[in-house]
């Protein structure tokens, strides 16, 4: 667990147990933490942050869903493949819903690609969102009654990394063994003509 969320928990604990359940103002105020944590990677504002009721947007950043939904851009740090060192890392959007009595009740939570993006080598974001959304369920029970996004969200890149990671250890070993089989072939043509 790193320091951070450590104190993120810490603070979202004490304030639960000063303040009782978590309603749409603890939402917000999570909300706050998580811009201040991921600033570049939550893809919208809200609008109550920018101190005027009209929203305020800039290059870099959109309006929220609405108040109660945004997306938090995650950019797993995986291997690079040789033959393209100089390919950008892929980058998923977890679209995240606030239900009313969240955190007493999970988040709802969807896994997507960027518009126009790429399709990532070594996931396939049709099949694999299921298994990695499901991933996150035992931390999800593990944390009910707690502001949960911050783990969601470093629990999920973990898991996209190590699943990207396995593919790839995979395709490494399949490699190896072809060369392999084709050094014995070689081999064997070798010990033949003796």
């Amino acid at each position: 667990m790193s320091n951070t969320q450590l104190r993120y928990g810490i603070v979202c604990h004490v304030k639960r147990l000063k303040y009782g359940s978590m309603g749409r103002e603890e939402q917000i105020e999570e909300r706050e933490v998580l811009d201040s944590i991921f600033p570049d990677e939550i893809t919208g504002l809200l609008p109550h942050l920018s101190g005027s009721s009209l929203p305020q947007t800039n290059s870099a950043k959109t309006i929220d869903i609405d108040e109660k939904s945004y997306r938090i851009a995650i950019k797993p740090e995986i291997p690079q493949d040789d033959n393209d060192e100089d390919a950008e890392p892929p980058t998923f959007l977890l679209t995240i819903t606030y239900p009313p009595s969240y955190p007493d009740e999970a988040p709802f939570l969807d896994l997507s690609l960027p518009p126009n993006a790429p399709k990532p080598p070594h996931l396939d974001i049709s099949t694999d969102r299921h298994h990695l959304l499901s991933s996150l369920t035992p931390t999800i029970s593990e944390n009910i009654g707690m502001a949960m996004i911050y783990t969601l969200v470093t629990t999920l890149q973990e898991n996209i990394e190590t699943l990207i990671r396995e593919r790839i250890a995979v395709v490494q070993r399949a490699k190896d063994q072809e060369a392999e089989d084709a050094e014995a072939k070689e081999n064997a043509k070798f010990h033949g003509e003796k």
